[in-house]
């Protein structure tokens, strides 16, 4: 009956059903993926949780915590390749997605996809992420053990993983490693959390394998992997937090530069003999921050044919960006002529 404690082989049978012939399961995986893809570049709420409707993540979460309690190593190997596989898969489909969406119409050239909430979101250090994946997985073990549920925990389970994936997919065609890796770092620790959670849970509701020989085999796998899946957490959880901090940083360089460059040459001293910024490129990254190097700055100047160009402008650009940002900076600056009809 449904909110009663099922029996250890009703437990078994419904885990063995909840992961889903591969063809099936990477089928609905790539949907939820592809519709994911999409939700985050229309930075749609509802266009993400519908995706997640679809996402058949639980299953092999469940599959993977229940092998391992009752000491079936076979469901248990299952349950851990379905989701390794599955989530790989969801961020190399994602990248296709995005490269096809980013050579096309469908979106503004020159779209920042860190400008992009539903993203922006997935790629800061923000650990209620890791609360989610945990509260998702103690309401998967939940509902499997009292039959209650499962599918609305699914989404649950699945909001903390594909999005997340998908976005880490997005960062690769869009060329931005900080993304890519802050987002997949976000993806492994969620997926890992929701493991531990319901690993934890199905062992203290009393659930043991059927040999009374196995259950100290069962105890001490239930043991070690919590504790391994827990300090693995720990570990990615700060690297998230750094790399994500560094990603941030990039980005708030960048556009502090730019702003910089506009305002200065919106001044009467540059504006009055007609030089206009056409270009402002920016080579630094996540890299480049924690190892405190200077920020590389090209800019591209376009001023009047025979019209003098002040000799030190590049200097005054490094002064003006240093006082402004506090950084230290390498600036080189090219020219081109430009020609007017009257």
């Amino acid at each position: 009956m449904q909110g009663e404690r099922i029996s250890r082989e009703e437990l078994i049978a419904r885990a063995r059903s909840l992961a889903p012939a591969a063809s099936t399961y990477f089928a609905f995986l790539i949907l939820s993926t592809i519709i994911a893809t999409a939700g985050l570049l229309l930075d749609s709420v509802a266009t993400i949780i519908g995706a997640m409707v679809v996402a058949p993540l639980m299953g092999p979460a469940i599959t993977a915590s229940v092998g391992t309690v009752v000491d079936d190593r076979k469901l248990a190997s299952r349950g851990v390749v379905l989701q390794v596989t599955g989530l790989v898969m969801a961020i190399a489909v994602s990248a296709l997605v995005g490269f096809f969406i980013k050579e096309s119409f469908f979106l503004p050239p020159g779209l920042d996809i860190r400008d992009v909430t539903q993203i922006a979101e997935r790629i800061s250090p923000n650990f209620l992420y890791v609360l989610l994946a945990l509260g998702s997985g103690l309401a998967g073990a939940i509902s499997v053990i009292r039959n209650v549920g499962s599918a609305l925990v699914g989404v649950a389970i699945a909001i903390a993983l594909i999005p997340p994936a998908a976005t880490s997919g997005l960062g690769i065609a869009w060329g931005l490693p900080g993304v890519a890796l802050a987002s997949a770092l976000l993806v492994v620790i969620n997926m890992l959390a929701v493991n531990v959670s319901t690993l934890v849970l199905f062992w203290l509701s009393g659930f043991r394998p059927p040999e009374f020989s196995a259950i100290n085999h069962a105890r001490y796998a239930v043991i070690s992997r919590s504790a391994l899946l827990l300090i693995a957490i720990t570990i990615l959880s700060v690297v998230l937090i750094l790399v994500s901090f560094s990603s941030y940083q990039t980005y708030v360089i960048e556009q502090k530069v730019n702003e910089e460059v506009n305002y200065m040459f919106e001044e009467p001293m540059y504006s009055g003999i007609g030089l206009t910024p056409v270009e402002v490129s920016i080579g630094y990254d996540s890299g480049n921050i924690l190892l405190e190097e200077p920020v590389r700055v090209d800019i591209v100047v376009a001023h009047p044919a025979a019209q003098e160009v002040p000799e030190d402008i590049a200097i005054q650009i490094d002064r003006r960006l240093t006082e402004a940002i506090n950084r230290n900076f390498e600036v080189r600056v090219g020219f081109v002529e430009t020609q007017q009809t009257a």
